[in-house]
This record gives structure tokens, C-alpha cells and sequence, in this order.
């Protein structure tokens, strides 16, 4: 496993569409790998592969350590229910944070590394975790959404408030 750079806002990468991942190879296990290991490094719950640069349908989400790592590869939403809205952050967005309408609990259909077929159902930060993710295989980031973006520090004076 490798550490990789995270692509930053305002380079293009992140507004391009992912292509679907057709080859469950070693390739696709070491970009799984990688990714893991890069989103762990920066203290994130999730990472989508345009992220590190490659335009692939590939998520790594771990938002809480009963669950453990999820890996999706050509994820799909398939149901949406309820309504959260929570202030979001971004690895590729560092020191903005903005409130987003998501929904409270989703469904997804993907494949594993294997090429099988797989679901995953969340609620509340898994939700946000999982639509924030799979928003980045489509070129949306969080601050394209947003009703409202604010600075790190911003948000902590609103926090402390």
C-alpha cells in the first residue's frame, strides 16, 4: 500500500465524470489500498478515486469502526429516504465546510473488488458519507450544493456559538 496525493480543489479532475471499472485486477486492489490508506492518513470517512486523480468509480468509506472499511466500485444510489442537513467538509476542499441536504438513510448497489455484486444501506453520517462520495464519480463537489459554505473558522466561532 501507498500513500497518494489528494487532488485539491479547483483542479478539473474533480468536475469530470468516472468511468465504470470493468477489470477487477490487481490494478483495481492496490487502487482500493491506496485509497484507504490516504483517506486514514488524513483523518477522513471517506475518499472517491478522481480524488487521487483517477477517474474510476471507485469509493472507500469508514465512518465508524463497528462497520469497518467499505469498498465500492461502480456505486449506485437505488433508494433515498428522509432528510438530513449537516455541515460537510472535504479532503479535496480543506478548511471549507458547508451545510448540504442529504438524504437520512440511502441504498446502494456497487460491486466489491471482486466484480460481486454487493449493497450497502446507511443512515445519518454513513448516508452523508456514502451520497458525498458517489456525488465525486459525477464531478459534484460538496461546495457545488451547498446553502451555504464557510471557512474553518467561520464554522468554529458557529460552533461555539
Amino acid at each position: 500500500m501507498a500513500k497518494r496525493n489528494i487532488v485539491k480543489n479547483g483542479d478539473e479532475i474533480l468536475h469530470k465524470k468516472c468511468r465504470d471499472v470493468t477489470v477487477f485486477d490487481d490494478k483495481l486492489w492496490t487502487l482500493l489500498d491506496d485509497m484507504y490508506e490516504t483517506m486514514k492518513d488524513a483523518s477522513g470517512v471517506g475518499l472517491a478515486a478522481p480524488q487521487v486523480g483517477i477517474l474510476r468509480r471507485v469509493v472507500v468509506i469508514e465512518t465508524d469502526e463497528n462497520i469497518g472499511k467499505i469498498e465500492l466500485v461502480n456505486p449506485t444510489v437505488v433508494s433515498m429516504k428522509g432528510k438530513q442537513h449537516e455541515v460537510e467538509g472535504c479532503l479535496s476542499v480543506p478548511d471549507l465546510w458547508g451545510y448540504v441536504k442529504r438524504p437520512a438513510k440511502v441504498k446502494v448497489k456497487a460491486q466489491d473488488r471482486y466484480g460481486n455484486n454487493i449493497e450497502v444501506e446507511g443512515e445519518k453520517l454513513l448516508a452523508i458519507a456514502l451520497c458525498h462520495e458517489i456525488d465525486h464519480l459525477s464531478g459534484v463537489l460538496f461546495t457545488d450544493i451547498a446553502d451555504e459554505v464557510m471557512t474553518t473558522e467561520e464554522y468554529d466561532k458557529r460552533k461555539k456559538s
